[in-house]
């Protein structure tokens, strides 16, 4: 058999094989949206998708990465919850939604997170700004260095608003990176904000956009957005059991429309699929052979806790495969990727999934080192 047939047949295999794992795969529901995507934030599983790589305005949505580089400032201790800021008449005259502080005055970090928050306003979001940066322009900056750090490869922000400007744009699979890492790295600043319903500053009572905190008591964030040209926009995430799903709803016709949308995919990724646990955090999954290090043996397994989303009925059939890197070579720090887990249903590819160090190994002496030289050229 020629090469060409060879490379023929593995090919339809394959095609054969993608083919009958997407026949059991639950059918998403449709969305009157520009784009959506539906995550799993156990495993990082995309459930379902509709032009996630889309271009579009974020508007208010935007507030999500004020929010996190205002919680790591609070964590690098630049910036403190009872520390005070400055309203300039920039902030106070920024328009759209707003917080209503006033121009001269002293607001408290706390409340300022709220009034970005719960209240989407554009005034706290420059106060904030102008706080951590000295100035919008220079948190803008900021903005787009930690999108690349992040993996958001199709984010630009200008402000710290969402207010429009053509150099302005986001996508739903960027957003879903960002809203996840501050699920993940900010886990008690997202449990203390993001379910609030309301806030009320300056004698002002303002709900919370984000009708779902409402209709579902699962759903503990995350934040609403709105122009005319993004129209009606949700993230959302859920909770239910082990399992936290996370939607991205981007274009809608209206409040009433974008939250009927991502309550309908939450429920259906809830409904559709069931949870299943594959290890713990920090968890050994497999000791590794590492190389050149003072010790032979690395322990190996998840940085959080694998959970994993299956078609309902498909856990019985699930089977897991390491395959590891190898030579690897020391050093090797905690939290480094190295290896794969791959994870079939069936006999069918399911997902792959990164195995990471749970230990440093550092380099070996100089004796060690040239051991294990001489083993690698027999190897």
């Amino acid at each position: 058999m020629s090469l060409f047939h060879k490379a023929f047949l593995c090919l339809l295999g394959v095609l054969c094989a993608t083919q009958a794992l997407a026949q059991t795969l639950p059918i998403p529901p449709a969305l009157a949206a520009k784009s959506w995507l539906l995550l799993e934030m156990g495993s990082g599983q995309l459930l379902s998708a509709e032009k996630p790589d889309e271009r579009l305005d974020p508007a208010s949505l935007t507030k999500l990465m004020t929010a996190y580089l205002t919680f790591s400032a609070l964590r690098q201790k630049t910036l403190a919850l009872d520390q005070t800021l400055p309203v300039s008449e920039k902030a106070w005259r920024t328009g759209g939604s707003k917080m209503f502080v006033r121009v001269g005055h002293q607001v408290p970090v706390d409340d300022l997170i709220k009034g970005v928050i719960v209240q989407s306003g554009n005034d706290a979001c420059v106060v904030l700004a102008e706080g951590i940066a000295g100035s919008e322009e220079n948190f803008a900056q900021m903005m787009n260095r930690e999108a690349q750090r992040l993996g958001m490869k199709n984010s630009s922000f200008k402000n710290a608003t969402g207010l429009p400007d053509p150099q302005h744009f986001t996508t739903a699979r960027d957003l879903s990176i960002l809203a996840a890492a501050l699920i993940r790295d900010f886990p008690e600043e997202y449990r203390r904000y993001y379910s609030m319903k309301d806030y009320t500053y300056n004698k002002i009572k303002q709900p919370n956009r984000n009708r779902l905190l409402w209709l579902d008591p699962t759903v503990d964030g995350l934040k609403t957005g709105h122009t005319e040209a993004a129209g009606y926009c949700l993230i959302s995430s859920a909770q239910r059991g082990p399992r936290r799903l996370l939607s991205v709803v981007l274009g809608t016709a209206s409040d009433a429309t974008r939250t009927s949308e991502s309550l309908k995919l939450l429920n259906w990724g809830f409904l559709s699929y069931d949870a299943v646990p594959l290890y713990t955090k920090g968890q050994t999954v497999s000791s590794l052979r590492v190389w050149k290090g003072a010790q032979n043996q690395l322990k190996a397994g998840f940085e959080n806790d694998l959970i994993i989303a299956l078609p309902k009925g498909q856990a019985d059939k699930i089977t897991v495969h390491l395959v590891s890197l190898q030579p690897l070579m020391a050093p090797v720090r905690v939290g480094q990727p190295v290896a794969t887990l791959k994870v079939s249903v069936d006999g069918k590819a399911y997902g792959d999934y990164p195995v990471v160090a749970l230990e440093t190994v550092p380099v070996a002496g100089i004796v060690g080192r040239a051991l294990d030289t001489v083993k690698l050229w027999f190897n």
